[in-house]
């Protein structure tokens, strides 16, 4: 599996995020609709004490009684015969919220009612034919004309003033006035105005009390057997009253027996939309998230029972539930409960979801958004991160390949990273590792070339003195020939046991445990027994006799100071000055030998560590060459630079070879 899609796979686990804060929100959903069901019946007993108490003394309706509904009005009704002013009216349309009042003429009559909490306003409405005006000079001739009767509450039928009536016959269009039974009655007057297909009356007369009930006829044959609809107001003094105990998304409709509305307010959301104009792009992306948890949350949520639409002054009290989810057409879903009031009437309650939604759930859906746009960012960060670092590995192992043939050759160099993260480390490791192989594998081709030339000459002296042994006539050749190949075969000798020494020391890296230890002591105890053991070389020791603390192998560093005090013997005259000195510095100590009486050639002396690398002339003529090559190996196992160069002390010249040797431990490399 590529790194890509294990990083994709990882940066799925993120959305557990988002899955468990919308399984917290779905609990937290539950547990405040149960909280809110709680508080809304609480709510709602109390709000049903005052609303019982308000309409003390107005007689509830029968739940099948037929009833004038009377609207409230919210603006100022000029008389004109028109409907332009009543509530309800629809300016694209020009409809009304008609109703039918069964009884009044042939049935082509409709109505609408209204108060101002001064008067009672009727827009009559009748189709079907033109209007026919009264005209007194021919009163037998038929004419339209609109009876009304109104009968306080509390008064008996059979008294005088049972009823009042009232008869509107229109002289020609425009204003008309209330002809009463004594007379005309001034506080009755009304607008006849034509229409398309009919006639529309505008009446205005004192509201009647509470319990009050309402009749009207048109074209009467008779006024005392028509019969009379209670007035069912709407009572906005009460709706005030009520509203001011609303929490935010909150309604409340307080209905008679029979569904017909007496009170219907509601409380508009605490915070109400705003323009898209007016927000940031954060705040629109939590706008969104919101509204996408809201549907989640719906989603999960118990089905809400359906309202029909009953008409906009009456509710459908035979479909609604006493509590629980409710969905009215064209809205949201509401949380209602229902309280009874005193005369058979019912409150109804409801909290929108939305909004409880909304007041609960802004700070966890800003969370919730915010989280979303982290997860989504980090998952693309991460994908571009992926690919970055697939394309990076891509091109790091084209490169290391590019750097090795088939036949496991290096070709060429591959360039260190310049990136300081792991990956640049790890290029760079393998930059030098591509270096270090080359160097080995150039060390290994000139270790051949150097190791069939130091076997040829002797092997080629054993070959010729083997065959001159045979052509050989006195003893006195044959014992000189023997000798050259005995030589011979000593040099050969010489040549396999320096290869195993320094192999053996390699292998003993491997063994050999790094301890501290006082590099001083050992300096001084090895220098001095050097004197002792070279009388015809004055070698001295300059340095502390003890504090100087290293991390390594004292015996291996004896062996390496061994092979530079060898190597300075041979180089130096007879008498002359061998000088071990030891510095000690805070990160490190510095380990120096000098000798007078040689010089190091200027183009030669980079290749003195190697193996088979001698520059001793005359007598050192068939030195391996293989003391320095150690003295490099065990420098390299205690992460030490050793260096060599030609050097002036005190007036004489010599060659001076240093061992620089860190005070703490790093990780080293042994190999050659």
């Amino acid at each position: 599996m590529t790194l890509k899609r294990q990083l994709f796979l990882a940066s799925l686990l993120m959305l557990l995020i988002p899955w468990a804060g919308l399984s917290f929100v779905l609990e937290l959903d539950a547990a405040l609709r149960e909280q809110a069901l709680q508080q809304l019946q609480r709510q709602a007993e109390r709000l049903a004490e005052r609303a019982g108490d308000a309409l003390v003394g107005t007689p509830p309706v029968a739940a099948d009684a037929a009833v004038i509904y009377v609207d409230a009005l919210t603006q100022p009704i000029h008389l004109d015969g028109y409907g332009a002013e009543w509530p309800g009216f629809d300016d694209e349309t020009g409809a009304l919220p008609w109703q039918s009042t069964p009884g009044a003429g042939d049935g082509r009559a409709r109505w609408h009612a209204a108060s101002d909490g001064a008067s009672l306003f009727l827009l009559i409405r009748h189709d079907g034919q033109a209007t026919r005006f009264y005209s007194p000079a021919q009163p037998e001739r038929p004419y339209d004309r609109v009876r009304l009767w109104l009968q306080q509450p509390g008064t008996a039928l059979d008294s005088p003033t049972a009823r009042q009536s009232w008869l509107l016959r229109p002289f020609a269009p425009g204003s008309l006035w209330g002809l009463g039974e004594s007379g005309p009655d001034h506080r009755v007057r009304g607008f006849w105005e034509a229409v398309r297909g009919g006639w529309q009356l505008e009446l205005q007369l004192p509201r009647p009390p509470d319990g009050s009930q309402l009749g009207f006829a048109i074209d009467p044959a008779t006024g005392h057997d028509q019969p009379l609809l209670p007035l069912v107001f709407r009572q906005p003094t009460l709706e005030r009253q009520l509203a001011a105990y609303l929490d935010p998304g909150q309604r409340l409709r307080l209905v008679e027996a029979g569904g017909w509305l007496r009170a219907d307010t509601e409380r508009a959301p605490a915070t109400p939309p705003t323009d898209i104009d007016d927000l940031s792009p954060l705040q629109i992306l939590e706008r969104i998230s919101l509204n996408l948890l809201r549907h989640l949350v719906q989603w999960y949520q118990p089905e809400p029972t359906a309202v029909p639409d009953a008409g906009p002054h009456r509710v459908a009290m035979d479909r609604l539930p006493a509590t629980g989810l409710i969905r009215h057409p064209g809205q949201g879903r509401w949380l209602m409960v229902t309280q009874p009031v005193l005369g058979q009437r019912t409150l109804i309650l409801e909290q929108s979801l939305d909004q409880l939604l909304t007041l609960s759930g802004t700070t966890l859906g800003s969370v919730i958004a915010r989280s979303a746009l982290v997860i989504v960012t980090l998952m693309l960060a991460l994908l571009g991160y992926a690919s970055w670092l697939s394309w990076r590995i891509t091109r790091l192992q084209a490169q290391v390949s590019a750097t090795v043939d088939p036949d496991g050759r290096i070709t060429g160099r591959l360039a260190s990273g310049t990136a300081r993260d792991e990956l640049g480390q790890l290029q760079s490791r393998f930059a030098q590792m591509v270096d270090r192989l080359s160097g080995y594998h150039a060390y290994l081709e000139s270790f051949s070339r150097r190791l069939s030339h130091e076997l040829k000459t002797p092997v080629a002296v054993v070959r010729s003195s083997l065959e001159n042994l045979v052509h050989a006539r006195s003893e006195a050749e044959r014992t000189q020939y023997t000798e050259r190949a005995v030589a011979a075969t000593e040099r050969l000798r010489q040549i396999l046991h320096g290869m195993s020494e320094a192999a053996r020391l390699e292998q003993s890296f491997d063994h050999a445990d790094k301890e501290p230890f006082d590099l001083a002591e050992v300096v001084a105890q090895a220098a001095e027994a050097y004197q002792a053991l070279s009388p015809r070389h004055r070698i001295h020791y300059q340095g502390p006799a003890r504090g100087a603390t290293v991390v390594g192998s004292p015996e291996l560093m004896v062996q390496l100071l061994d092979k530079l005090v060898d190597n300075a013997r041979d180089f130096t005259p007879e008498g002359g000055r061998i000088e071990i000195r030891l510095e000690s510095r805070p990160d490190h100590r510095r380990l120096s030998v000098f000798n007078e009486g040689s010089r190091l050639p200027d183009d030669g002396a980079a290749d003195i560590f190697g193996a088979f690398v001698s520059h001793r002339p005359g007598a050192g003529e068939g030195h391996l060459g293989q003391g320095l090559l150690i003295v490099r190996l065990i420098a390299d196992y205690h992460g030490a630079v050793v260096e060599a160069g030609n050097q002036t002390q005190g007036g004489i010249d010599g060659v001076c070879f240093r061992v620089i040797i860190p005070a703490r431990p790093k990780q080293t490399g042994t190999s050659p």
